[in-house]
């Protein structure tokens, strides 16, 4: 048995950036679960979420050279990648084509019994304390995190400016923070 090699961040990065194959295997070993875990949060879990985890590391290997550690760490830098890969496939013509059909077939086979397929927010009581919120901090809340919104996109949406959404974004997380306690 091999003994383990732990890398640094900035020695794992370096190593990437020169194509080493070693810590391309360590990077998947050590961050593909938690990659997988913003996916399958995204999309649920389906063929499309393993396919989109091997996606997600073609582009970081192909696009390390792009990764500034100035701009903060490398995990999270991975992690948006997969989070928006995985809102790229939620948004795609292709995937909600395949969503449709796959809810119709459903809905044929349940004889009329609703399949609880759907984030259970209700019974963690989440809509009732989202819905406590002010209207406007409710209304960017929803946005983000229920229907994947980035912070521009919300900004088109309800006709505002971003650093608006960028305050009510944070207002809104502190008042629920409130709540939950």
């Amino acid at each position: 048995m091999q003994p383990s090699i732990i890398h640094s961040e900035t020695e794992l990065v370096s190593l990437l950036k020169s194509k080493n194959q070693a810590a391309f295997s360590y990077l998947y070993d050590n961050y593909a679960a938690a990659l997988n875990g913003v996916i399958i949060k995204v999309l649920g879990e389906d063929e499309s979420s393993k396919d989109l985890l091997q996606e997600v590391f073609i582009k970081i290997w192909k696009h390390i050279d792009s990764y500034d550690a100035t701009k903060g760490r490398l995990y999270t830098w991975m992690l948006n990648i997969a989070r928006n890969s995985a809102i790229d496939i939620l948004r795609s013509t292709k995937h909600n084509q395949n969503k449709k059909i796959s809810n119709l077939e459903n809905s044929v086979h349940s004889d009329g019994v609703l399949h609880a397929t759907s984030i259970k927010t209700e019974h963690i009581g989440l809509k009732k304390i989202v819905s406590s919120l002010k209207e406007e901090y409710r209304q960017i809340i929803d946005l983000a995190y229920f229907k994947g919104y980035t912070q521009d996109e919300i900004a088109k949406e309800l006709n505002i400016p971003v650093g608006t959404v960028k305050t009510r974004s944070r207002n809104a997380l502190m008042q629920l923070k409130t709540i939950m306690r």
